[in-house]
């Protein structure tokens, strides 16, 4: 029975863009996601076995997910419905499961596969579970967003998730010549071309499809350089999300870049984060917050350095003040690490919560009153500038408490300084002590 979401089968009578002529027509000729589809990858183990799950896939675009999906309809004998979360509501809902129930009363089993399904709301994603879990369904969910953020744990408990991977440039390549068999002919471009080709598909297959049919089209003499080419073709933007994984991604290859002291690789990352058009206000909190915490007394002035750049970004805006943050990142770079404070601050908060109701000693608490000199408030304080060597070496924790030791300073930049007067300290606290 035809429902609103069946396609009839119609001729091709029509023009039809290239990556849908390309369009594999078996698993087997799909490019770039061997890693899944071989025997022994998640989903060829699955139909191996004959006992395909619900999926959720997870990849970016143009890596084949809506390809795969229908495949494993076909490979499974199962009804393909389509929807996308973008243009499907509730109405629409309701009437897929009813198609899919009187399907499952004729044994037809149906594979609906959503598109974007990261788009649909709590309780929408809520309404696929009964008919996942009675089988009236067999849900293939594809998103572009990182599923443990955007999807249900009732949903995700009842799919499993695959990833599927950007495509190489290798794989790109193969599928251009597939796309030159199809044309029956070569695409006019020199070598160096053909890879700026490649590199302007960022990892999108069909993206890389869409530029081919441009090129094909192209009506030049003889083959065109990269420059040509250039000309010709505008550079696919970068995918970048402020908001979603590219974002997190990229802000913890720039912070990791800056940790392990490669000063190239973190302009690589601060790039492209601009690049993909974040705020450069946002990369001068965080690398701000880089100073402090990786970097911290082992050099002071990192902190000053990244204050000022942020400064200077904030009068001079973008593009020149985006320098001074550059040169914030290479300082930090190539700034000897520490995070002695960091993790010294860390373990006093954890302390502070188990002892939160500990009063200070007597002795160092003032004493305003009559009251509370009587009560021994203040007495017995060494004030320090009146003792040798400036230092009286009182206790100023809580009484009973075992006197704590967090700031360890490493022999590294400055905290080699800081090292020796912590020691220093510790020694004359002993000496007082033991006096």
């Amino acid at each position: 029975m035809a429902d609103l979401f069946d396609m009839p089968n119609q001729p091709d009578s029509g023009p039809r863009p290239l990556a849908d002529r390309l369009r594999p027509k078996s698993l087997s000729e799909v490019i770039g996601q061997e890693k899944i589809l071989s025997r022994d990858g998640p989903l060829g183990a699955m139909l191996a076995a004959g006992s395909l799950s619900s999926l959720v896939l997870w990849g970016p675009p143009g890596v084949g997910k809506t390809t795969i999906a229908r495949l494993l309809a076909t490979e499974t004998d199962l009804h393909f419905v389509q929807i996308s979360a973008i243009f499907t509501g509730v109405p629409e809902l309701r009437k897929v499961f009813e198609s899919a129930k009187l399907r499952r009363q004729n044994g037809k089993g149906t594979l609906l596969f959503v598109d974007e399904i990261h788009r649909f709301n709590k309780a929408q994603q809520d309404g696929f579970l009964p008919h996942m879990e009675d089988g009236t369904i067999l849900l293939v969910g594809a998103t572009t967003e990182n599923p443990s953020f955007e999807l249900n744990a009732a949903l995700l408990s009842r799919a499993q998730v695959i990833v599927l991977e950007r495509l190489s440039l290798t794989d790109l390549e193969r599928l251009a010549q597939r796309a030159e068999q199809e044309l029956g002919r070569a695409l006019p471009l020199k070598g160096e071309a053909r890879e700026a080709m490649l590199e302007m598909a960022d990892g999108d297959g069909r993206a890389l499809l869409n530029l081919i049919e441009q090129v094909a089209a192209w009506k030049v003499e003889g083959t065109l350089t990269r420059d040509q080419l250039s000309q010709r073709l505008m550079r696919r933007a970068a995918k970048y999300d402020k908001s979603g994984d590219e974002h997190y991604n990229l802000i913890s290859a720039l912070h990791k870049s800056v940790r392990g002291s490669d000063s190239d690789a973190a302009l690589y990352w601060f790039a492209r984060m601009l690049e993909g058009g974040e705020d450069p206000r946002f990369l001068a909190r965080r690398i701000t917050r880089m100073a402090v915490e990786d970097i911290g007394l082992a050099d002071p002035q990192a902190e000053a350095i990244c204050l000022d750049g942020w400064q200077t970004y904030e009068r001079l805006g973008s593009p020149e003040g985006e320098l001074a943050l550059a040169q914030a990142v290479v300082y930090l770079a190539l700034a000897p690490k520490s995070n002695a404070v960091y993790t010294a601050y860390k373990a006093a908060r954890v302390a502070a919560r188990e002892t939160g109701s500990l009063m200070p000693p007597k002795h160092i608490l003032n004493a305003p009153t009559k009251m509370m000199k009587e009560q021994g408030y203040g007495s017995g304080y060494a004030y320090d500038h009146d003792a040798e060597d400036g230092f009286s070496g009182q206790n100023y924790f809580p009484e009973g408490m075992k006197r704590p030791v967090w700031y360890l300073p490493p022999e590294r930049g400055f905290e080699r300084e800081l090292k020796k007067r912590v020691e220093y300290f510790a020694k004359l606290r002993g000496k007082r002590h033991e006096g």
